[in-house]
Parts: C-alpha cells; structure tokens; sequence
C-alpha cells in the first residue's frame, strides 16, 4: 500500500474520480467538493490536501483536508487510517477536525491527537441521506431562483447559516461572492411569502447523476411555518426529474430537520461522526 498527496484538484480526479464513481452517493462529499475547486468556485486560504491510497495500481480509498473544513474521511475504511495519518499529520497538522464514518473517524481522532499533540472532542453525528420516493409539501408562498437583486437579504442569511452550523466564513465580501457564485449557476433557491424571502435552499452540481442538496435555512422569525420543507421539496422534485439521484446531510441532533426530510421521501444511507481539534 502507499499513499500519495497531491493539492491539484484535477489531477485527483483523474487519479480518483474512477473509485469514487463506484458509489457517488456514499463518496457525494469528496466528489463535490474536488469538483467545485476544479471550477474555481470554492477558494481555500491554504491549500487543500487531496489524499489517494493505493493498493498496486488499483485506488481503494481517498481523503480530502481543507483548511475551512477539516479532514473529511468520506468512506474511508477504518483498516486505511494508519496509512493517512502519519501523511496528514505532517501535510495538515492544525486541522481543524475530523470527519467519517464512526469507527474510521475516532481512530483517526486518537492516532492523529498522539501524533500532533492537539485535544480531540467529539463534535457532531451527521446522516447521509438519499431519496427514495418524492412526496410534495405546502406552504404558503412560491419557489422561486435566487438573482443577483436578492444579494441584499440573502447575504447576511448566508452569515447566519455559518454560524448556526458552526462552519465560520471569512466574512460578508466572502459570503457575497459565495452567492453570486451559485446564483450564476442556478444553484440557489428562495421561498417567498408576502414578498419576503423567508428561506433558501442551495444544491450542488450533479456529479455522476448525483446531486447533494444544501445549504437549508430559514431566518428565526420565518421558522414553523413550513417554507424549508415546501422548497427543500420542490428543489429536490426538479434534481430528480432532471433524472439526477438526490441526497443530503442532517445533524443527528435536530430532530425537526431529520423528520422534515423523511417526509419529502428521504431515507437514511449512512452516519458519520465528525471531531473537532484544539
């Protein structure tokens, strides 16, 4: 076995992308993000670590570290974590976190902690979900794409989700950019009630027919009404009768999020644990 790094995200997809085709639902995470960065619309203050393992010429498994999110595991065997850990210790040592699946994730944790020193804490349980079979929602209101003249409500929206997730950006010019980015490619969505934009719901770009839905929010004073359920369904109706396969994450501890999305026809896939370093 050997482990190679490389901070290119192009040149991991050539080496990767073949593996992770086999299940791009379950590898939904990896796969969006490298290709976001291949299209420039995700910039890193550092530069990201893309990490391939590989067993003769044949990949078997892969991670991505970036310095906004941590090291995310995405299906990583846990048998394949001594092998990255020495790497990513020395190619990320202040990492923000970890993330994977449980027993792949605390391993890590508890090598990666030994080997740089740092704290480790638990931080939060995350469910990857996939629909199974669409069932429609209501609320008052109507869908509608986000556009450019939406900046002004939407921005400080997108400051407010950071924070409620616990994933800080790097201010509001970042988060502004973060928009214009999605709202060119169609990517971005808002519910409106009484001329008010009372949610948004974001979704990635299909990659090998799969597409991950997110971000969800709704300002506090729009909660309880239903407008996240009403366009989290309606977003998801069109990626899938576009043909794609949908899915999404839930934090395991809110519980409305995770019956909102079983009632559009989401069910679950898998369970990740995600750490925090300090």
């Amino acid at each position: 076995m050997i482990v190679r790094t490389t901070s290119d995200p192009a040149a991991f997809k050539d080496l990767a992308f073949p593996f992770l085709q086999r299940d791009p639902v379950l590898n939904t995470g990896v796969l969006s993000n490298t290709a976001d960065r291949i299209r420039g619309i995700l910039n890193d203050p550092e530069p990201p670590v893309f990490v391939s393992v590989h067993d003769g010429d044949e990949v078997v498994g892969t991670v991505l570290s970036t310095a906004l999110r941590g090291i995310n595991l995405g299906n990583l065997p846990a048998g394949l974590v001594p092998l990255v850990v020495d790497v990513l210790a020395e190619a990320a040592p202040r990492a923000s976190g970890v993330a994977g699946s449980a027993d792949a994730a605390r391993l890590f944790a508890e090598l990666y902690s030994a080997r740089t020193g740092r704290s480790v804490l638990e931080a939060e349980r995350v469910r990857l979900h996939k629909l199974e079979e669409f069932v429609e929602q209501k609320a008052d209101g109507t869908p509608r794409p986000a556009t450019e003249a939406d900046l002004t409500v939407l921005t400080p929206m997108v400051g407010a989700f950071r924070a409620d997730v616990g994933h800080p950006g790097e201010g509001v010019a970042e988060d502004r950019r973060w928009l214009e980015q999605r709202i060119a490619r169609e990517r971005l969505w808002v519910w409106e009630d009484d001329d008010r934009i009372v949610s948004m719901v974001g979704h990635q770009s299909p990659v090998f027919g799969v597409v991950r839905v997110g971000p969800v929010y709704t300002p506090p004073d729009f909660r309880g009404h239903g407008y996240a359920s009403a366009l989290t369904a309606e977003v998801t109706r069109r990626l899938h009768d576009g043909g794609n396969q949908v899915c999404l994450h839930t934090d395991l501890a809110n519980p409305t999020s995770n019956k909102i999305y079983a009632a559009i026809g989401y069910r679950p896939v898998q369970d990740f644990v995600g750490y925090a370093f300090s």
